[in-house]
């Protein structure tokens, strides 16, 4: 195997384990881990500029499936899902997830890396600034402004390639429902926004010149199978912790570590 191989693989080992425990733990997905990882490990491996942001996207974007299932599920035999939530608004998230995995394959690398950047650095912000007793409303938008919001909701996560948790909690939060509840019915939104998204991450990125070898498109298989392994070991031992762990300091200690991330994504978006 030669050395760029063995650095790839190293790379994926510990960008999986990693985010399938923050996944479980914040109940923000592992996308937020995956696709920096990848795109750098992309870019260290030489693959091509023009798809290597999308190609982390696509595949960050596959293993959520499994990471959302097995933190959903650890999260559900803590009783702390609400399943009426996750009925009515998944079907909202997947169709504008749908939405973003078409508008992504017409984007070019800069627009992704801005979006995932300056999305990030928001969610940063939010975790280290907001307080959990923050209230705006007494009860979760229905009807059309909840279609709206689910629906955007799942067009930026597909864009940004993660598994809405982020800002499905945030909505919750502020929306009145317990901070331990609104990160264990996230976890769910994973599923609804991934398995539409990275079908269309494979079809718009069909027969695109410059992927990396084993790719579907703009879903990569090899990074598939690794992290979607390796995620699923760690996702629920993140998701037990967070019924145990002080939530509040976690998250502002983490969202140094996303403000960081953030920014050097924002740089070579405009560099």
């Amino acid at each position: 195997m030669s050395p760029e191989l063995i650095w790839f693989a190293l790379g994926l080992i510990v960008a999986g384990l990693a985010a399938g425990f923050v996944g479980g733990l914040f109940g923000i997905g592992g996308g937020i881990v995956i696709v920096p990882a990848l795109y750098f490990v992309f870019t260290a491996l030489g693959v091509d500029e023009a798809v290597r942001m999308h190609v982390a996207v696509g595949t960050s974007l596959s293993t959520i499936i499994a990471t959302s299932w097995r933190s959903l599920s650890a999260h559900t035999k803590a009783g702390a899902v609400d399943f009426t939530v996750l009925r009515s608004w998944t079907p909202w998230i997947s169709f504008g997830a749908l939405l973003g995995a078409v508008a992504a394959g017409l984007a070019n690398t800069e627009a992704l890396l801005a979006i995932f950047g300056g999305g990030l650095l928001l969610i940063a912000a939010q975790m280290g600034l907001a307080s959990l007793n923050w209230r705006v409303f007494s009860e979760l938008p229905r009807g059309i402004a909840r279609a709206l919001i689910a629906g955007a909701l799942g067009l930026l996560s597909a864009m940004m390639g993660i598994g809405g948790g982020a800002i499905g909690v945030t909505v919750m939060t502020l929306c009145g429902r317990p901070i331990h509840q609104a990160v264990a019915t996230a976890s769910g939104f994973g599923a609804a926004i991934a398995i539409p998204a990275a079908i269309g991450y494979a079809i718009v990125g069909w027969g695109h010149g410059g992927l990396p070898p084993w790719s579907l498109g703009f879903v990569n298989i090899a990074g598939f199978v690794f992290l979607a392994l390796l995620t699923m070991i760690t996702a629920p031992i993140g998701a037990r912790l967070a019924h145990k762990l002080p939530q509040l300091t976690l998250k502002r200690a983490f969202a140094v570590v996303l403000a960081i991330i953030a920014l050097n994504m924002l740089r070579e978006a405009f560099s």
